[in-house]
């Protein structure tokens, strides 16, 4: 059945099965480069939808105008944040209080030490005593974490305290 008519011989028989293969393998792909080009297309006619080549470019031309001003907004935010930052630092954001009882015969230890510093440890030590007769206020000012004015013993640990307050040692 082969060699029907003696028209084909085996090697010739090969080559034809070999090209009908090669022939569906295109067709398969022409099919699905069909169908994706037909998705393009529909996807294409969407965008382009009630829109001519001017429409476009005008809604372009509006999308970079407010990127331009989402930019500069942004650059004056961040410098506004910047301005904040350099003002905090000057802010007392460190504290130590040491409550204690300044006289014997006064319980309840109404008597502190209030230490208030910036980052600098640059500020101010408040000393209220509390005693029968009333309530002595002191204040003693700090720099760079030292006091130029003698400073009594809870004094001294309501610094250490503001000091190592943003090492969360309290």
């Amino acid at each position: 059945m082969i060699d029907f008519f003696g028209l084909f011989t085996v090697d010739t028989l090969y080559v034809l099965l070999g090209m009908g293969v090669v022939i569906i393998a295109l067709l398969a792909l022409c099919i699905v480069n069909t169908v994706k080009l037909k998705k393009m297309g529909d996807n294409y006619n969407k965008f382009m939808a009630g829109k001519k080549g001017r429409d476009l470019e005008a809604v372009m031309l509006e999308r970079f105008e407010e990127i331009d001003k989402l930019k500069a907004a942004n650059e004056e935010k961040t410098k506004q944040i910047n301005e904040i930052y350099e003002a905090l630092k000057l802010t007392y954001s460190k504290t130590g209080i040491v409550k204690y009882d300044a006289f014997n015969e006064m319980g309840g230890k109404l008597s502190f030490a209030l230490a208030l510093l910036d980052n600098r440890n640059n500020g101010f030590i408040i000393n209220a005593m509390h005693s029968r007769e009333g309530c002595y206020t002191y204040v003693k000012e700090i720099i760079n974490g030292e006091s130029y004015i003698t400073l009594g013993d809870e004094e001294k640990k309501a610094l250490d305290k503001a000091i190592n307050h943003e090492n969360g040692e309290e």
